[in-house]
């Protein structure tokens, strides 16, 4: 195969040294507030949320032995899960940028992403998971809950669908394979 003026590498050729062009990412699909909120904001607005209302509604706080311990072991294995992906996408040369999921060079499936879609995302949940672990309040699962439903919609939804368009049915198969959590 030939160098092809403009080609962008991707994992599965990169090692080989061999180039592929990939389609132009498709955003018009793009809608309202789709990949414009980052999700480390949104998790910051689920936390403050979350602490507002344990702080609103003191009366509802439900302590249980170990909630302290198990708030840090969600918060470490989220921040694991999130380092996991980020390394994973740095060894494939490809984006880490929510905002621009057409930038993406290749489908990962090596790793964290052999039992994950998203483990970025999911660390992000987990750590929330931690912060509701150690509030000890009922509401503020509700606050995670809202997050991973937001997320899921303005993010991973649109991320899924643009790079359908870039990688098409191995990105498909993918998709057929792993599960978008967990």
């Amino acid at each position: 195969m030939e160098w092809v003026p403009g080609a962008v590498p991707t994992a599965s050729v990169f090692a080989l040294g061999l180039p592929m062009t990939l389609p132009e990412p498709d955003y018009s699909a793009v809608q309202g507030l789709e990949l414009k909120i980052p999700p480390p904001v949104q998790w910051l607005v689920a936390a403050i949320l979350a602490v507002m209302l344990a702080r609103l509604f003191p009366q509802w706080v439900l302590p249980f032995a170990g909630h302290r311990a198990l708030a840090v072991a969600l918060a470490l294995a989220g921040v694991a899960s999130s380092l996991a992906g980020v390394l994973a996408f740095r060894r494939a040369h490809t984006t880490i940028d929510p905002h621009r999921p057409g930038d993406a060079r290749a489908v990962v499936r090596t790793g964290i992403y052999r039992f994950t879609r998203n483990p970025m995302y999911l660390g992000l949940l987990l750590t929330l998971l931690g912060v509701t672990a150690w509030l000890a309040h009922p509401l503020a699962l509700l606050c995670a809950a809202a997050f991973a439903a937001t997320l899921t919609r303005l993010q991973i939804k649109p991320e899924e669908r643009i790079l359908k368009g870039l990688f098409g049915a191995s990105y498909e198969d993918y998709l057929r394979r792993v599960r978008r959590w967990l």
